[in-house]
C-alpha cells in the first residue's frame, strides 16, 4: 500500500550528525537511521515529509537568524540529494506525489516534501516566507518548544497555553494560505491553535499529534480540537512517540520501566478515537521518525519498512479497508491539493 508520512526529522538528524563529524557519510538515500530513500521505496511510500527541524536553545548569539541560515542549508542538502538521482524527487505541486497502487512493484519514485519545524526562522520577516516557498518549503510548524515571532508553545502552564498568536502570527498565517503553504498546529499553544482554526482560511494540519483523551499529553489534541480539524478539512498525523500513544505506567522499585514503550495497538486505538472524533477524512500518518531515540517507538516498530504491521493492527482494530487507505495517503492528498498552488 502507498502512503504518505507527514513528518520525520531524518534530514536534521543528519545535518546535527554531520556538525558532529564532518565525516559521517549518512544521507537521505542512505542511513542508519529510521528513514532512507531505498527503504521507502521498498516500503512503497509516496511521499516522506522531511522537516528542516532547528532548536533555538542551541544558538548562542543572532538565534533566530542562524537557525535560519541552518535551514536554508538542510533544503539546499535535500535538492543536492534530488538532483544526484532519478529515484528521489522534492515536491512542490500535488502531481509530484503519485500515490497509484502498484502492488508487487518497488514505486520508482519518492516524492520529498521540505517542511519547517520552527517558525521562529522567520524572526519577524514576512518575505522569509517567500524564500522558503521559492526553495520548495510546503509546510511550517508554527512553533516547536518556545515562544517565537508567530506565537506560544504548547506547554503544562495553562497561561501559556492558553495564549494565542502574535499580531505577525496572524500575518504569516494570512501569507501562507496566499502562498499555498500548510500550516502546522503541531507544538502549538491551545489558544494559537483556535486561532488558526477561525482565522485561516485554509484546512489547517496538525503534522504529528494524537489523542488527548488517550494519552494526557499537552502536545495531543483535545476532542474538540480533532472536532474542529474535521470539520474545517484539516488532518492530524498520529505519531509514533510513545510518550504520546500511552500514559506512563510506574515501574516497581526493583525494575526498570518495561511498561514504557507503546504498541501497535496503540497506534490504532489513537487512528480509530480520530475517526469518531474527527471523521475518517481528517487521519493521517506523521510517524515523527527520528525525531526521538528508536527505544521510544512502539515495539516491532524500527523503521519505515514496518509500516504493514500498522496497516494489520488497524484492521483487527476494525477500521476499514477505505478508511486505512484514507489514513495511508488519500487525506493528505486531499489536503495537498486543497492547499498548495
Amino acid at each position: 500500500m502507498r502512503w504518505i508520512d507527514m513528518h520525520c526529522d531524518t534530514l536534521s538528524e543528519i545535518t546535527k550528525q554531520k556538525k558532529a563529524d564532518e565525516n559521517i557519510q549518512e544521507s537521505l538515500r542512505k542511513n542508519h537511521l529510521s528513514a532512507d530513500i531505498e527503504r521507502l521505496k521498498r516500503a512503497e511510500a509516496a511521499a516522506q515529509f522531511f522537516a528542516c527541524y532547528v532548536n533555538a536553545a542551541d544558538y548562542k548569539r543572532d538565534r533566530w537568524d542562524s537557525a535560519y541560515h541552518d535551514v536554508l542549508g538542510m533544503i539546499g542538502q535535500a535538492h543536492d540529494e534530488a538532483a544526484a538521482g532519478r529515484d528521489f524527487l522534492i515536491a512542490e505541486k500535488a502531481a509530484d506525489i503519485d500515490t497509484s497502487e502498484q502492488a508487487g512493484e518497488v514505486p520508482e519514485m519518492v516524492a520529498g516534501v521540505l517542511t519547517v519545524e520552527e517558525g521562529g526562522v522567520l524572526n519577524g520577516h514576512l518575505s522569509r516566507l517567500e524564500v522558503l516557498y521559492d526553495r520548495g518549503v510546503r509546510l511550517i510548524t508554527l512553533t516547536w518548544n518556545y515562544e517565537n515571532c508567530i506565537g506560544s508553545p504548547n506547554s503544562r502552564d495553562s497561561s501559556i497555553m492558553q495564549r494565542g498568536l502574535t499580531d505577525f502570527g496572524f500575518l504569516v498565517v494570512e501569507r501562507m494560505n496566499e502562498l499555498g503553504m500548510m500550516i502546522d498546529v503541531s507544538h502549538l499553544s491551545d489558544g494559537g491553535f483556535w486561532d488558526c482554526i477561525r482565522y485561516s482560511r485554509a484546512p489547517v494540519t496538525a503534522s504529528h499529534s494524537n489523542v488527548r483523551s488517550l494519552c494526557r499529553h499537552p502536545r495531543n489534541l483535545s476532542d474538540d480540537m480533532l472536532h474542529a480539524l474535521g470539520d474545517r478539512g484539516g488532518v492530524a498525523g498520529i505519531n509514533f512517540y510513545s510518550e504520546f500513544l500511552r500514559e506512563r505506567r510506574a515501574a516497581p522499585a526493583d525494575k526498570t520501566d518495561a511498561t514504557a514503550r507503546a504498541s501497535v495497538e496503540h497506534i490504532a486505538d489513537h487512528a480509530a478515537w480520530m475517526i469518531k472524533k474527527a471523521g475518517e477524512d481528517a487521519v493521517a500518518l506523521g510517524t515523527d521518525f527520528d525525531g526521538f531515540g528508536p527505544d521510544s517507538l512502539p515495539e516491532g516498530i524500527r523503521d519505515v519498512e514496518d509500516m504493514a504491521l500498522i496497516w494489520e493492527a488497524m484492521r483487527k482494530k476494525g477500521i476499514t479497508p477505505r478508511q486505512i487507505e484514507k489514513i495511508a495517503y488519500g487525506n493528505v492528498q486531499r489536503i495537498i491539493e486543497e492547499v498548495w498552488h
